[in-house]
């Protein structure tokens, strides 16, 4: 079994330690996944880049940062090496302050289904990452619903307010492909140990 996640391909392979280790707990690909997730929510209505641009930044800060250093204070083993949790305390609230500010924003502008839909991926956020109800939420349909479904509703929510036809279309597809990463890497999980 692997002890740490520093060998792990989308870790960089050049840097200090404190770099590969601050660039690998971003988990780029699955975090990249998301943000497009997002771009996709905001790309089923007619669309304005600055929109786009928020509700991406939003997605990194909330998944990409504050998510990944939740899942390493949460997670039973330390498969970074000892971080402190202090700092990652910090990190996640300043993370998650900065995507809440964006999104209440957007949401008392003038895209209120906003709210629900944040308040949802805040509840997964912590018991996902943080295996709150005994892991009960730690699992493949919370991943599937959180960061698959979910950053697809919210980029048609902040664009229009409104989830239409096409963005249940693609929200199910981003489902699917989330499903699909989860399959594909505990394959590569298991194959690597």
């Amino acid at each position: 079994m692997q002890k740490d996640r520093t060998s792990e391909w989308f870790v960089p392979k050049f840097g200090s330690k404190s770099f590969r280790i601050s660039v690998g707990i971003l988990f780029l690909p699955y975090t990249g996944m998301v943000v497009s997730f997002a771009a996709w929510g905001s790309f089923t209505t007619d669309f304005s880049t600055d929109r786009l641009v928020a509700i991406c930044v939003l997605y990194f800060l909330a998944l990409g940062v504050t998510a990944h250093c939740l899942d390493s204070i949460g997670s039973k083993t330390k498969p970074w090496g000892f971080l402190s949790k202090r700092k990652l305390v910090a990190i996640s609230l300043l993370s998650l302050g900065g995507a809440f500010a964006i999104g209440l924003h957007y949401a008392f502008l003038d895209s209120p289904l906003l709210i629900p839909i944040g308040i949802l991926e805040s509840f997964f956020l912590f018991a996902y990452n943080l295996e709150l109800f005994k892991g009960r939420f730690h699992n493949n349909l919370t991943f599937v619903v959180s960061w698959g479904i979910l950053p697809v509703f919210a980029g048609s929510a902040i664009q229009s307010n409104s989830i239409s036809f096409e963005t249940v279309m693609m929200a199910g597809m981003a489902g699917a492909l989330s499903h699909l990463l989860i399959i594909t890497s505990r394959r590569y999980k298991e194959a690597k140990a």
